[in-house]
């Protein structure tokens, strides 16, 4: 019988039929498409024809489509909805997909052909897209390591197999740190909480049978927990172990797997001529070198730092007229950050959060949508790999456009975060192909779900990075939708969620969920006035992050990468109470994979660049301009990779941005 992940699937717009899918079919599916895929680089690598952009890089582009389905379908449900036996087949499957791909990038005969067709290409009749997606494959061989011979060859796959193992161990490591603490509370042990807290952990103490309401390692629900509970020793052991990730000893600590990962790092740079990782990844990136990334960083951290410090003296004064003595500490701060909030603002959380319901949320997220480009979207009854996900239909003017999946809530299951990938990727090459696109969050479960402001700007950046995937509109899928620029690709995401803070938007989708009221002016007022409070904590503790991913790439790798987390913070003077948004055993942003590793900074660069492209549109006629919409689609969202960032923003824009647009949306500059 064929393997149902291999087979032609009968399903709405080709969506994989997860009801027929079972574990036990990935392992077989992967063997048979890794073959599949062999026999079809080796017929490339070993043409008698000349080489050729169409035999050549188009069949490339052609080969590994079981693969795809294959693996879009397993890391899809991998990610999102974990089991032992998804664990393992993890595990093993890491290495043997690191191996083949270094096979790939290391064959001789096939890189020779891609070589001959660079080598060519001023004599070839290549459209602007096949000049960039030839450009692309022969730097992308070059650097995976095409052109070492020999030992450098063999010692590249075995960097390559290793690191791949590493991340998975570093991911599932985490994911068993998330999934196995948790603190059941008494009712005695919900002083301070409001209802929506409450329901957050009694629903979730119902998911893992705790018999009670329980604290888990959520950012949904113990986020919230340090807002409002009264009682700071639970607090404290709540904050302990929400940053001891990774770093509880046993088997599984992280700190031994972020030392070997760098060390590694560092010698496969090496390999291809570069002093350290962070000279290797950046060259890629609008960033360029490290000292571009750098600058950047501190001219930020420094009026942050500012403000996170006049911020702290005061949040110190509130603990002390609660007659507790010694400093402040990381897990009060939000505690009497919320406090201060309250009273600067008048904005309670426990009454701002019915405004926020996830079904109101996801509607006005659509609905931005379509007043800016035109999309539809019809809801989709079919089966999906978990019964908490959603489908809509993404149609313009009655044409399909894409498939859209939402997996909204916190689950022991998920990893922690929230992300965006696509199971299908848009391309036309070698036939039409439309995305499937999913978004997954974080979010507590409720009846209905209520979110912070600060899940529903999730909620829009996420969908943020959806759009970038549904709206692509290029020839070849190795450059479509969010395969651009690590430092390029937050701008889609992070724009959109400005659309947030629109106040029609939130007039006419920020519903009471009792009432269904719409949230009075002077209450909308205050949250928009406050979308800037506690901007100088918020800013220290990711530039703290990205400062440290930077220096452990930008030089030597450390032996004893704790050590030098704490010689970065001790040089940068990280204020007391303010921990790194991502402590080094539970970076997963870096040690997962070398998506983000030396690139956490990325965030920032496209924040540069977010604030001064939603400028443009209020510079225009205001938040759904068309003429700007019109642009922002067709200089950025539907063009993938197709050309260098650079000259896609300033297609865009006219210009490159400035830091100050920047320091100004966050608060931190006049």
């Amino acid at each position: 019988m064929t393997n149902v992940l291999l087979s032609d699937w009968d399903t709405p717009f080709q969506i994989a039929p997860f009801d027929a899918i079972s574990d036990d079919d990935f392992a077989p599916a992967l063997e048979i498409a890794l073959d599949n895929h062999k026999t079809e680089i080796a017929a490339i690598a070993d043409s008698a024809e000349a080489p050729t952009f169409a035999n050549t890089i188009e069949a490339l582009e052609a080969s590994g489509e079981d693969l795809d389905k294959v693996l879009g379908t397993f890391f899809s449900v991998a990610g999102a909805d974990s089991n032992p036996a998804r664990e393992e087949l993890q595990r093993a499957f890491s290495p043997k997909l690191a191996a083949h791909f270094a096979e790939i990038s290391s064959n001789k005969a096939l890189f020779a052909r891609i070589a001959a067709v660079w080598n060519a290409r001023d004599t070839l009749d290549l459209t602007d897209e096949q000049q960039r997606v030839l450009m692309l494959t022969h730097r992308n061989y070059v650097r995976a390591g095409a052109a070492l011979d020999g030992a450098d060859d063999a010692r590249m796959k075995e960097i390559k197999g290793r690191l791949a193992e590493l991340g998975t161990a570093f991911t599932q490591n985490l994911l068993a740190d998330e999934r196995d603490w948790s603190m059941t509370l008494d009712e005695g042990d919900m002083g301070g909480l409001p209802p929506f807290v409450v329901d957050a952990v009694r629903a979730a103490g119902e998911e893992k049978e705790a018999g009670g309401p329980v604290v888990t390692l959520s950012r949904s629900i113990i986020v919230p927990f340090l807002q409002f509970s009264t009682r700071r020793d639970l607090r404290k052991k709540a904050y302990r172990a929400w940053t001891a990730r990774g770093a509880n000893g046993g088997k599984t600590d992280n700190r031994e797997i972020a030392a070997e990962i760098l060390k590694l790092r560092e010698e496969r740079a090496n390999l291809l001529g570069y002093d350290n990782f962070a000279n290797f990844k950046l060259e890629t990136e609008m960033a360029k070198t490290p000292e571009a990334v750098r600058d950047l960083l501190m001219a930020v951290w420094e009026p942050a730092k500012g403000q996170a410090n006049a911020d702290a003296w005061v949040l110190e004064q509130m603990l002390k007229a609660d007659g507790i003595d010694g400093p402040l500490e990381p897990w009060d701060w939000w505690f009497y950050a919320e406090r201060r909030r309250k009273e600067l603002h008048d904005l309670d959380e426990a009454e701002v959060k019915p405004y926020f319901q996830l079904d109101r949320m996801i509607e006005a997220s659509f609905d931005c949508a379509s007043r800016l480009f035109g999309l539809e979207f019809k809801s989709l009854d079919v089966p999906l790999y978990h019964p908490d996900c959603r489908a809509w239909e993404v149609t313009r003017a009655g044409t399909h456009v894409a498939v859209f999946i939402g997996d909204y809530f916190a689950r022991g299951s998920k990893r922690s975060g929230a992300w965006c990938s696509a199971m299908r990727a848009q391309a036309k090459f070698p036939e039409q192909q439309t995305p499937i696109v999913i978004n997954v969050c974080n979010f507590a479960k409720g009846d209905p779900a209520l979110l912070s402001y600060d899940d529903a700007r999730t909620l829009f950046h996420e969908f943020g990075h959806a759009l970038h995937q549904m709206l692509s509109d290029v020839t070849y899928e190795s450059i479509s939708g969010t395969s651009v620029a690590r430092d390029f690709v937050e701008l889609p995401s992070q724009l959109y969620e400005h659309w947030l803070e629109v106040p029609q938007v939130l007039h006419a989708f920020a519903t009471h969920a009792e009432t269904g009221e719409a949230m009075p002016q002077a209450l909308l007022d205050n949250v928009l006035a406050a979308a800037t409070y506690n901007m100088g904590f918020q800013t220290v503790e990711y530039v703290a992050s990205a400062l440290v991913d930077l220096e452990f790439h930008d030089g030597p790798a450390p032996a004893d990468p704790m050590q030098k987390q704490a010689e970065v913070l001790e040089g940068l003077e990280m204020p007391h109470a303010i921990g790194m948004r991502h402590a080094t055993p539970h970076f997963a942003h870096v040690f997962s994979g070398d998506g983000y590793s030396s690139g956490y900074y990325s965030y920032m660069w496209s924040e540069v660049m977010d604030a001064d492209a939603f400028a443009a549109f209020e510079e225009a006629g205001g938040p759904f301009d068309p003429e700007k919409a019109a642009a922002l689609e067709e200089h950025i969202l539907s063009t993938g990779g197709s050309v260098d960032a650079a000259e896609l923003y300033k297609a865009f824009r006219g210009r490159l941005p400035g830091v100050d647009a920047l320091l100004k949306g966050r608060g931190l500059a006049a």
